[in-house]
């Protein structure tokens, strides 16, 4: 039997967001392989993030409000009939406890979230598939809803699929690095991170730094790498990045979403606090072991943490380490373990 639509509402900009994005990719990727439709609900987004979705045949649709607001919800709650919506997705922080009240009404709504900061939980599905996920966060939620927590219901996007079993070769000295800092780097951090990089005296260095589809530095990025041409590769707006984490001894990177694709691949990696929701992530995967907690992007020494990445390049024994404690956290099938728990949901709910 062919599924109703399901209906995501997010939102991306220049400065954040894609990575709330990318992740109900994965989701709607699976969807659709289980022969359903997906529609994109979008008030904000880039042309990078919407030629992306439209090249997987995602629908996106505008919502002309702002995110969050009464308008908003009306328009959400209106596609309902004219589309067949089946389930809505919400990810966002700017989607208050009275959204996603309002959604549930209509259609059962999973949630996903990362740091159980809302008042109040009435979404049918919770999901948080972060390390640091505890069912005490949403102590306050409808006796309906169900939890999904932890990196075993990390979403990957197909081209992760390929590497659930793959095994990587820890050598003795790493030589190649994996720069990336997200989806837009508001920050700036990628030429200034990228310039202490490749001033490291290192034989055999390479090191390719991706820049995001919706980031606005590429320029300056582009002028940092042109000095390092023996050293230093520079891609944008990547449908690889599986492939690039696999050819990656290290990767320094913000401490995102990214980070379940980093774990599946069982790529050690330092990485940096970018905004403040990726706190968490960074600090816990640092306590278990899987990766090099670098702090805050306010805070960075650029020198300093080229030297961690240094050391953890020459120090294969720590590598495997976080290869091993990484690889444990993320197998790849939890856009699988989600859609289940969905159509039984879905099921009970109809």
């Amino acid at each position: 039997m062919k599924r109703g639509i399901l209906l995501v509402r997010a939102d991306a900009t220049v400065t954040s967001g894609t990575g709330h994005v990318m992740r109900c990719l994965a989701l709607a990727q699976e969807w659709r392989h289980a022969g359903g439709d997906v529609i994109f609900a979008m008030a904000q987004s880039t042309s990078a993030i919407r030629a992306r979705l439209c090249s997987e045949q995602v629908s996106v649709v505008a919502i002309d409000a702002d995110p969050g607001s009464i308008e908003d919800i009306q328009q959400a709650v209106a596609m309902v009939p004219f589309y067949s919506v089946e389930w809505f997705v919400v990810d966002g922080y700017h989607f208050s406890a009275d959204y996603v009240s309002e959604l549930q009404k209509v259609r059962p709504v999973l949630l996903l979230d990362d740091n159980g900061e809302t008042e109040f939980y009435s979404a049918e599905l919770v999901l948080n598939q972060n390390v640091h996920a505890r069912a005490e966060m949403y102590a306050k939620r409808a006796p309906r809803s169900r939890l999904l927590l932890g990196p075993s219901y990390a979403l990957l996007r197909n081209e992760f699929t390929a590497y659930r079993n793959w095994a990587r070769k820890i050598p003795e000295r790493g030589t190649r690095v994996l720069l990336t800092m997200g989806g837009s780097d508001p920050k700036d951090l990628t030429p200034r991170i990228l310039s202490a990089l490749a001033c490291l005296s290192m034989d055999a260095l390479q090191i390719r730094v991706v820049v995001g589809g919706s980031a606005e530095n590429r320029s300056g990025v582009a002028e940092t790498a042109a000095r390092f041409p023996d050293r230093v590769e520079l891609m944008s707006n990547v449908a690889n990045m599986a492939e690039l984490m696999a050819w990656a001894d290290l990767a320094v990177a913000g401490a995102g979403t990214t980070c379940w694709e980093m774990c599946l691949l069982g790529l050690p990696a330092v990485l940096v606090v970018v905004a403040e929701n990726q706190r968490f992530i960074a600090a816990h995967l640092a306590e278990v072991g899987a990766a090099v907690d670098a702090g805050s992007a306010e805070s960075i020494d650029c020198n300093s943490l080229a030297q961690i990445a240094a050391e953890a390049l020459d120090d294969r024994g720590r590598r495997l380490q976080m290869s091993q404690l990484a690889r444990q956290l993320v197998d790849g099938q939890g856009r699988e373990r989600v859609l289940e728990v969905m159509q039984t949901k879905g099921e009970s709910c109809a």
